[in-house]
């Protein structure tokens, strides 16, 4: 797709961004290019393709869901000033 200097100077207008005259020829011909790209690609017949999710096609490998280490809550506040229920206690900030 072809686009013209007045296509750039509208689509800098409506994305709220300033281009100046010398950035305008450069970056016509890098938005016809992504543009071209993106046309060769939707030009690729893809019925019958399964989409994917990754390139490779890959699975996570998950650990099994076991506590690794001991229940350590008491010894971790008791420098804590003040402590309820487990939690920590803290000022109060928004009135």
């Amino acid at each position: 797709m072809a686009l013209t200097t007045d296509d750039i100077k509208q689509i800098a207008h409506l994305a709220r961004v300033g281009v100046d005259e010398a950035s305008l020829e450069p970056l016509r011909a890098d938005l016809s290019t992504v543009l071209g790209l993106i046309e060769d690609l939707n030009a690729i017949d893809t019925k019958g393709v399964e989409p994917m999710a990754h390139p490779g096609n890959a699975q996570l490998r998950l650990r099994a869901d076991e506590v690794s280490e001991e229940n350590r809550r008491e010894a971790l506040q008791a420098p804590s000033p003040e402590t309820e229920q487990g939690y920590f206690l803290v000022p109060r900030v928004i009135e």
